[in-house]
């Protein structure tokens, strides 16, 4: 696609919702990371919101930076608590509406990841409407659904999220599930959507057991390589840790129960070792977070099995991440894992997960080689990076010149 409609303007496409790029963590910068690492189509300039202490991870301390081809623009945001994240988009949002203004862009998209700012989307859609441009958003999860959140804040973002399908011009989900309640829930604006995925990397970790990082961890968590089973996640109640524990803990497996997550400072962790007692079974283990992405590769790829309890959500990374590197995967039986995983994994309730792991522990190892390979294509056909960038520079270059425009020139 590169150089495809040379002779016209650039789309310029505005990212406004992730923490911001280079990507230290998260769904949303990952995917930020890879649109713009992937990038083929050299017609669209994409232009990225980071919030400055962000940057300042990466050592970046100017207001206006290019990485990976994205002109990146830096935002300060204070600590005001959980409204900071409302703060950061709106201002971000503001200033590349006033951006694209200054440059004069031809019809600017304005991506905005996540329904934050739903209560103050009517006034600055008008200013987007002024300059030309259109809204997209991606919806993400339930987020309304999230036990972290008090009541209050579950009304805002359900009322958030009402606003911001209202005044989209294209939601783009990476759940069909999403896509389809989308659509349901919010039938009376009849919502424009459209369906891409989530992508993850496939490549096998450059560690192997000798590299001294791979020892180290390993020695210190006192866990061997594929004699464990693994959940990678944000631990909170919807994750269903609890429900994974106390079944494992029902278990009579010998392997280890190993839990990356942070659970510093958690009263939720405080309160599952108190009605479950997990600090008195040895196999249990949480090893804190793995922030060095080829030592977490390598640790997914040497598990015995992936354990997915996450219930609230659309495409999960972590679970698109164990797919493509972990033999054998258990997951929650729900809309969204299915949707993802298809046939390729063994799935669970909640009062079975015990049963699926002592069956699993009796079966042959070819069960294990079978799962994996197919698994690993069926994400290398889905869900490939490559893939899911080329199906977003489709969609830029269909609004910028027309779909007519694009099927003559493939």
């Amino acid at each position: 696609m590169v150089g495809r409609f040379n002779k016209l303007s650039k789309t310029h496409v505005y990212i406004i919702g992730s923490k911001g790029i280079p990507a230290k963590y998260g769904g949303f910068e990952t995917f930020v990371e890879k649109l713009t690492e992937y990038q083929k189509d050299k017609n669209i300039q994409y232009h990225v919101a980071c919030m400055e202490e962000n940057s300042q991870k990466s050592e970046i301390i100017e207001d206006e930076f290019i990485y990976n081809g994205a002109e990146c623009f830096n935002v300060s945001v204070p600590k005001i608590g959980p409204a900071r994240a409302i703060y950061y988009d709106v201002k971000a949002l503001k200033y590349a509406i006033n951006k694209a203004k200054k440059n004069k862009d031809s019809k600017p998209v304005f991506y905005v990841l996540a329904c934050r700012i739903g209560p103050f989307i009517g006034s600055l859609k008008k200013e987007i409407d002024a300059v030309g441009g259109k809204l997209y958003v991606n919806p993400d999860g339930h987020e309304w659904l999230r036990e972290k959140w008090s009541k209050p804040v579950r009304r805002y973002w359900k009322v958030s999220e009402k606003m911001m399908v209202k005044y989209a011009d294209l939601l783009i989900c990476d759940s069909k599930n999403i896509e389809h309640y989308i659509k349901e829930e919010y039938k009376e604006y009849s919502p424009e959507t459209t369906y891409i995925a989530y992508g993850t990397d496939l490549e096998n970790s450059k560690y192997t057991r000798d590299t001294s990082e791979v020892k180290k961890w390993f020695a210190a968590k006192e866990i061997s390589e594929q004699n464990y089973y693994l959940v990678v996640g944000r631990f909170v109640p919807e994750n269903n840790y609890e429900t994974m524990i106390r079944e494992f803990m029902k278990s009579s497996s010998t392997k280890d129960f190993v839990l990356i997550t942070n659970v510093e400072h958690n009263k939720f962790y405080e309160k599952l070792k108190k009605e479950t007692n997990f600090d008195k079974d040895s196999r249990i283990k949480f090893v804190g977070t793995v922030y060095n992405q080829e030592l977490l590769k390598y640790i997914r790829e040497q598990a015995f099995a992936y354990i997915h309890g996450h219930e609230v959500g659309g495409t999960n990374p972590s679970l698109l991440e164990a797919l493509a590197t972990t033999p054998m995967n258990l997951l929650l039986d729900v809309g969204f894992n299915r949707e993802v995983a298809e046939q390729n994994a063994l799935y669970w309730n909640k009062n079975n997960l015990t049963d699926v792991i002592e069956l699993l522990e009796k079966n042959d190892k070819q069960i294990f080689i079978d799962f994996y390979q197919i698994a690993k294509e069926h994400v290398r056909l889905r869900f490939s990076w490559e893939l899911i960038v080329k199906q977003y520079e489709c969609l830029f270059d269909e609004y910028k010149v027309g779909n007519d425009y694009i099927k003559k020139n493939l």
